[in-house]
């Protein structure tokens, strides 16, 4: 694993060849009659054919057999993932989660496909438009069975225990602090290491991309030379018990047996890939002078609507920095916000609710619905003596924001016991400071 390679640059045209095969790119074609070392070669579009070219997404992959050989797919009746939005009443409130539980092996192996389960969304796939919060709980590697999401894409944030994911485009290891995208249609098995967990989100109908900087200038937040796609690797190996196909498919999983392994490209070029990144890259900006910045400064990836400055949804961090801010309350501000706001930590400790708020757990405030620090964080910020200070050290938090009302899956509220229902009390100490006497 330490050996893995990598190619740099977010959304670039890139070119692999497996080094045991060389010269297995075609040059100067794409479709020849015959293809190097007799590979089948299959084009991967993530976008229409006639899209502009800085949104036209596609790469072709040199196999040794396509993709379409398999038996038919079947429904897969073990799934937890869902887009039904209206199997249970919404709920207005500001709801937390404490760590979600992970399953113990032996007696209850759980890998990346049988742990995933939906926790929040909006929108639908058939649409194409929409957006998951999905939680994935597992403790044992896939063996002999891969998924691709026929829904849209998914941004990939473990928070305990890494990943190694095998992809038609090669290998990456993601492990806690980094995030990866599979993209939609983009075949990948999950090889994990003991008790594992993390958080996963959905969009339907966009890719991610980075944020425009605006007048920030050409450098700063997510730099693109940081981002990493693997290299091109294969193994042409039979699996006479039968391979699992898994493919997400209109919000359900269904499952087509074939009897050798997907991971067979030889040789790849293209700009849709699979990618990675690493949180401690990015570049923070921040107020250095008065007041706090909007957490939008902190944006790695966005998934844009039609509307200008209008996210599907966004990928924010809150990564260490300093905080010089004069006359100001520094923690998050006080908030009723037009977009859905869902939060997890990853390690560390939330500076506006240093308690209840853990690793592995979660919240969401949804529309319009008030957030913001709790009391203790508010009387001690109130009262701090503001000097340069280092703010979340050792802390990883994040937000999955999006534009749409998002809706609490049944497993969310009930099934999956790990509603924190005492929430709203960490708001309940804060008392009046008017004094109309004393300005």
């Amino acid at each position: 694993m330490t050996g893995l390679q990598y190619l740099s640059g977010f959304g670039n045209e890139h070119v692999s060849e497996d080094p045991r095969c060389p010269g297995a790119l075609p040059e100067g074609q794409n479709n020849p009659q015959v293809c190097p070392y007799g590979l089948y070669a299959e084009q991967l579009s993530g976008s229409a054919f006639t899209c502009p070219r800085p949104t036209n997404k596609r790469s072709w992959l040199y196999r040794i057999l396509p993709s379409v050989c398999h038996k038919p797919f079947k429904p897969l009746e073990d799934g937890h993932l869902t887009n039904d939005w209206d199997e249970i009443e919404p709920d207005p409130n500001q709801l937390r989660w404490k760590p979600f539980e992970i399953p113990k092996a032996p007696h209850n192996k759980t890998d990346f496909v049988s742990g995933l389960y939906t926790l929040c969304g909006a929108g639908e796939p058939r649409g194409r438009n929409g957006i998951a919060v999905h939680i994935f709980v597992c403790n044992t590697s896939m063996i002999d069975r891969c998924l691709y999401n026929s829904d849209g894409d998914f941004l990939i944030v473990p928070q305990q225990g890494k990943l190694l994911i095998t992809t038609e485009f090669g290998k990456m290891l993601v492990e806690p602090n980094e995030i990866c995208v599979i993209q939609q249609g983009m075949r990948f098995s999950v090889e994990v290491f003991g008790e594992t967990r993390g958080y996963i989100l959905e969009v339907y109908g966009a890719h991610f991309e980075l944020p425009d900087l605006g007048p920030i200038g050409a450098n700063g937040l997510a730099n693109p030379r940081d981002f990493l796609v693997p290299v091109a690797w294969y193994e042409d190996r039979q699996v006479p018990g039968g391979y699992t196909v898994i493919s997400k498919y209109q919000g359900k999983l269904f499952a087509a047996q074939q009897d050798f392994s997907p991971f067979n490209v030889v040789a790849w070029h293209g700009n849709y890939t699979p990618y990675k990144y690493h949180l401690e890259k990015f570049m923070v900006i921040n107020a250095v002078a008065f007041d706090h910045a909007d957490p939008s400064i902190f944006t790695v990836l966005t998934a844009k609507t039609t509307r200008a400055g209008v996210a599907l949804a966004d990928f924010v961090i809150f990564p260490p920095r300093w905080g010089v801010a004069n006359n100001t309350f520094r923690p998050p501000y006080y908030h009723r916000n037009c977009m859905s706001e869902f939060m997890g930590l990853i390690k560390g400790h939330y500076e506006a609710k240093e308690e209840g708020f853990q690793p592995g757990g979660g919240s969401l405030h949804s529309m319009m619905t008030p957030h913001g620090p709790d009391a203790d964080c508010f009387e001690k910020a109130s009262k701090a003596k503001l000097e340069p200070e280092r703010v979340a050290d050792g802390t990883m938090a994040f937000m999955f924001e999006s534009s749409l009302s998002l809706a609490v899956t049944k497993w969310g509220l009930q099934t999956s016991n790990r509603l924190d229902k005492n929430y709203y009390k960490c708001w309940e100490p804060l008392k009046s400071h008017f004094n109309p006497k004393c300005k």
